[in-house]
């Protein structure tokens, strides 16, 4: 949970820090999830998991090309320490998400937060296609606007 709260206080991701932030990253591993150590220490994370209600990328996806958004997976959950930066571990981190998901026929989805613009670089940078830009709501009162990517096809 340390590298997280790093994360949270560098960039403020997540948006609204969880209570529980172990339960918050086991939630959204329903599929898998990874680390990445450099020099035997933890330094990232991301997971990989079946689209929930509050995630708007399987929809559009599914919407686009015209099949079931059951056949996404979503990527989330993904962070890189400060001190990690530069390494290339975020593009690691995501193409074995992408790997796994593509393993077992699933399209790689994920959503962010528009104001996080690295991580929107860094996606478009790895050829992931933005869907949409949408409003959503968090709770009563938040409301955030959101880029939703899928990833590039790839065949072969």
């Amino acid at each position: 949970m340390q590298v997280l709260g790093e994360v949270h206080q560098c960039d403020g991701y997540p948006v609204n820090w969880p209570d529980r932030p172990a339960e918050w990253l086991s939630r959204a591993s329903e599929v898998g999830a990874w680390v990445a150590e450099l020099d035997g220490v933890l330094v990232g994370h991301v997971s990989l998991s079946r689209n929930g209600e509050q995630d708007r990328a399987p929809g559009l996806w599914s919407e686009r090309n015209g099949t079931d958004k059951a056949l996404a997976a979503v990527v989330s959950r993904l962070f890189v320490a400060p001190s990690a930066r530069g390494h290339g571990i975020g593009a690691l981190l995501i193409g074995r998400a992408v790997e796994e998901a593509q393993r077992r026929g699933l399209h790689p989805v994920l959503d962010v937060v528009a104001s996080d613009a690295a991580a929107a670089a860094l996606y478009e940078r790895l050829g992931w296609e933005l869907l949409a830009t949408v409003e959503q709501r968090w709770g009563p009162s938040q409301r955030v606007t959101l880029r939703c990517y899928a990833a590039a096809v790839v065949t072969g």
